[in-house]
Order: C-alpha cells, then structure tokens, then sequence
C-alpha cells in the first residue's frame, strides 16, 4: 500500500504536483490523466529524481523521501521510463543483469534471476541477442524484464504501451496483470490507452494540473464526469 498526503513539487512558480493526497492499494492501480498532469512528476519522486517541497509518501509503512535515491532502488522500487533505458548495444540478458547487479541483487542468485526476469516477458530465446536488433514491442518487453529482476516491492511503468499495435498492447496487458500475483509485487500503471488501463487495474487516480480529482474504482472513474471533461480540455479551475 502507497499512502500519499499533501504531496507538493513546485518548479519556480508551477505546482506539477499540488497537495497530492491518496492511498493507492495493492494490485495494479492507474494513474492517469492528460498531458503535464504530473504524473512523470509524480514517478520521479518516488524515485528520488525529484525532492518535493511538501508531503509525505510512505510505502509499506516505511517513509519513502526519507531513503536516498540509491536506497530507494536496492528497497526495491523499480520503474521504467517513457524513453528506453536498455542499452543497444548490449544483450537482453546483459541489460537485466546490469539491473541486478546495481540494486543489491544476490551473486549467487544473479544468473536464475536474471533468466527468470527474462522468462517472465518471454524472451527467454532471445536472452542473448543485442536489444538494438529487436522490434520495438520486444524491446519494451526488456524494460519490463528490467523492472521485474530482483525481487522488486513496488514496480512503477511510465506509459509503457505507448506506440504499440493493439496485439502487442494486449500481450503487455497480460504481463502487466501476472506482476503483483507472480512477482508479488503492486504496480502502478501510467499510460494513455485507457483500454489498458482498464484491463489491467482495478483502481484509479487522475491527475490534472497536478491536483488530484478522482481515484476510487476504475470504472466509476473514467465516468466521472470531471475525469471525462479533464481529458476534454473543459474542465474548469476552481
């Protein structure tokens, strides 16, 4: 469980993140909304990229802002990004592996882990080909595999379907829903195709302008009516 209470960034005179406050439960939970809602933001301070002014976000029962960035990683916070982080030029197996070895991954454990991760997304025959050579839907796979080695607390994917053709959304779908049942470890989802969203997460939260408006079960959130007008570009500030 992720509690989250008066969550602040301010960027000079922008608030991407205003007085956040909500408590996103196990599983795999949404976190949606329009473009500079803040929720990269959001992502980068769990993560250590970014120091709020204000808030608190504590995991587990443990305060999260209180870690170093480094520790945040070796507790077992993982996360992709919207651009790839897998080196090109290096193998499948080799880039997990890089993974492991920089969040306090077990030696004696390293090359099972390390193939499991691979498994899981089912790249396990291509375990030693060069990231550069694979098709993009494949090589998203690889950052899944990145997110997932090493027994991993709390996975965060940053609009991980983004480009993708419906059949390999689907397939990300499904490994995205096996996470919190097989890795045993909650996620929480950003992306834009709703679809997904829906498919994968049984709650919630939307962002706007970096203010909270909605989170609770995810059907009756993407027919809230402020949720739908915020997609819109009409909801008005109050």
């Amino acid at each position: 469980m992720i509690e989250v209470e008066g969550l602040t960034v301010r960027f000079g005179g922008v608030l991407p993140i205003d007085e956040m406050t909500v408590t996103l439960a196990g599983g795999t939970c949404g976190l949606i909304g329009p473009n500079g809602a803040g929720k990269t933001t959001f992502f980068n301070v769990l993560s250590g990229f970014v120091k709020p002014v204000a808030g608190a976000v504590r995991a587990f029962g443990e305060d999260l802002l209180a870690m170093a960035a480094y520790r945040r990683a070796r507790w077992g916070l993982r996360r992709t990004f919207q651009t790839e982080q897998a080196i090109a030029n290096l193998s499948v197996y080799d880039n997990v592996r890089l993974v492991h070895e920089n969040t306090g991954g077990l030696r004696g454990t390293r090359r099972q882990d390390v193939m499991d991760a691979v498994a899981f997304v089912g790249l396990d025959r291509e375990a030693h080909r060069q990231v550069g050579t694979l098709g993009v839907g494949e090589r998203r796979l690889v950052e899944v595999a990145r997110a997932v080695v090493g027994q991993p607390r709390l996975v965060l994917l940053d609009e991980p379907a983004a480009g993708l053709p419906d059949e390999e959304t689907e397939h990300l779908g499904e490994l995205i829903r096996r996470i919190p049942q097989e890795i045993e470890a909650p996620v929480i989802l950003v992306d834009h195709d709703m679809s997904l969203v829906s498919g994968c997460c049984a709650t919630t939260a939307v962002l706007d302008f970096g203010k909270l408006i909605a989170s609770g079960p995810t059907a009756e959130v993407l027919r809230n009516e402020h949720v739908i007008r915020a997609y819109l570009g009409t909801e008005e500030e109050v």
